[in-house]
């Protein structure tokens, strides 16, 4: 009668042990498409056995075990990382790319060549009312171009301030669901995995690793601790040390918590393109353009004071006139003239096309870091061009990586719904043979009790 009911309860064991295995197996097949979600598997454990002093045997149900990897995961972080700095340098700098357009008809590059064909046209007619009248139409769009260029740069380093703020927010955010996750119970003292809790845990980590690099470490307790830059705290168990923008200066800066600038700690993710493009890409070309201004307006304003007007009188009004603390591009601006007070003669000469000729001369002088106005002009769009191409080439091969190590990490961890229902019906099947087993041991029993009777 005692073996009896040891089988019993042997197998009743048994059967809550399948049940869970089961239940565990249904999870993982829910939640195959879940972010952040991994394999979970039910654990099994052979009871003590030894009948000589009463231990009966059995299975018991360990842990669930997650089949989470730290080096893939880590391996997913770091592409992404990368990633999300190359795409948001290319979100940066494509805008800027429109401003120069090398191969148009309209824009800086040819309202500048248009210019400098005006002062060879009035060297042909020096005393032409049309011609001295194109002359001042083409300075002012070549200022007028000068404008808008220099304005939509500008435009691109507010806007990108205004990312800045917002990616930091984001983190910010991130960090805070973080801490919360920290507070609930993600490992029980047998070490089982709350899979949920974990699964919002690495979908938080990866979101935060596309906006900014970080070291995520793993406390006894279960809850995660992490460095900006792998220096700076910013989760702390359920504490938040929240980063800022210091944006009271031409050069943004990220500081921490306690206020000490950290930038310099902020070496990849969505932040530290930004940083970049905001502190450096961007405004180097609008230091570019605001030489290129100056210089252009500088030497056309020279020559033209070199000369006489029709009238025979020394100009007493540049063409040109810009306000270089302000920015030269942006301020560029013509006078307002008349046609006739257009210098194109020498002194020695008047009524001639010698200081027009002189003016014309201006397009193959290299005034400019020893470049033509176009040369230096070309430089300058090239750069550009060329930057934003590194982007996007070095965007386009950091996600293949990420695409890679997100491939690894799922053949390592992931749900294959081809394996989850092998589980399901190998547990089924145990489930039912234990059911039958325990039907037989029920009629047994029954039987027992009969012939007791």
């Amino acid at each position: 009668m005692g073996n009896l009911l040891t089988s019993l309860l042997n197998n009743a064991g048994a059967l809550k042990v399948f049940e869970q295995a089961l239940t565990v197996t249904e999870n993982n097949v829910t939640n195959a498409n879940t972010p952040g979600y991994v394999r979970q598997s039910m654990s099994f454990e052979a009871a003590p056995f030894d009948l000589t002093v009463g231990l009966p045997g059995g299975v018991v149900a360990g842990p669930v075990q997650s089949s989470r990897d730290a080096f893939a995961e880590q391996a997913v972080r770091d592409q992404q990382t990368a990633s999300g700095y190359y795409q948001q340098k290319t979100a940066d700098l494509t805008p800027a790319e429109t401003y120069f357009d090398l191969s148009g008809t309209s824009g800086l590059a040819p309202s500048i060549s248009a210019m400098f064909q005006s002062f060879s046209q009035l060297s042909v007619s020096p005393n032409d009312t049309v011609s001295r009248q194109a002359v001042l139409d083409s300075a002012a769009q070549v200022a007028q171009n000068f404008n808008h260029t220099a304005s939509g740069l500008l435009s691109q380093v507010a806007d990108t301030a205004q990312q800045t703020r917002s990616t930091i927010d984001n983190i910010n955010h991130l960090a805070a669901m973080i801490a919360g996750v920290n507070t609930e119970n993600r490992v029980d003292p047998q070490g089982s995995i709350n899979a949920g809790v974990d699964a919002q845990l690495n979908s938080d980590l990866e979101q935060l690793s596309q906006l900014v690099n970080f070291k995520a470490l793993e406390q006894p307790d279960g809850t995660v601790t992490v460095y900006v830059g792998g220096q700076t705290p910013l989760v702390v168990a359920g504490q938040v040390y929240s980063i800022q923008g210091d944006f009271s200066t031409p050069q943004a800066a990220v500081l921490s918590s306690t206020g000490s600038d950290i930038s310099d700690q902020i070496t990849g993710g969505q932040l530290s393109a930004l940083l970049d493009d905001q502190n450096n890409a961007l405004p180097s070309y609008v230091n570019d353009l605001n030489t290129l201004a100056k210089s252009l307006a500088d030497q056309v304003n020279t020559a033209l004071n070199s000369g006489i007007d029709q009238n025979g009188a020394a100009p007493v009004t540049d063409l040109f006139q810009y306000d270089a603390s302000t920015g030269s591009a942006l301020t560029m601006a013509v006078n307002p003239l008349t046609a006739d007070q257009i210098a194109a003669a020498l002194p020695g000469a008047p009524g001639g096309n010698g200081n027009a000729m002189n003016l014309a001369a201006l397009a193959n002088a290299k005034p400019v870091n020893g470049y033509t106005f176009a040369q230096f002009y070309g430089n300058l769009g090239g750069r550009v061009g060329n930057d934003l191409s590194s982007a996007k080439d070095a965007s386009t091969t950091k996600q293949a990586l990420l695409s890679q190590a997100q491939s690894l990490r799922e053949q390592v961890s992931g749900v294959s719904l081809d394996e989850e229902a092998e589980h399901l019906v190998e547990y089924q099947r145990s489930y039912q043979a234990i059911s039958k087993m325990l039907g037989v041991l029920n009629s047994l029993t029954d039987t027992l009790m009969n012939i007791i009777q």
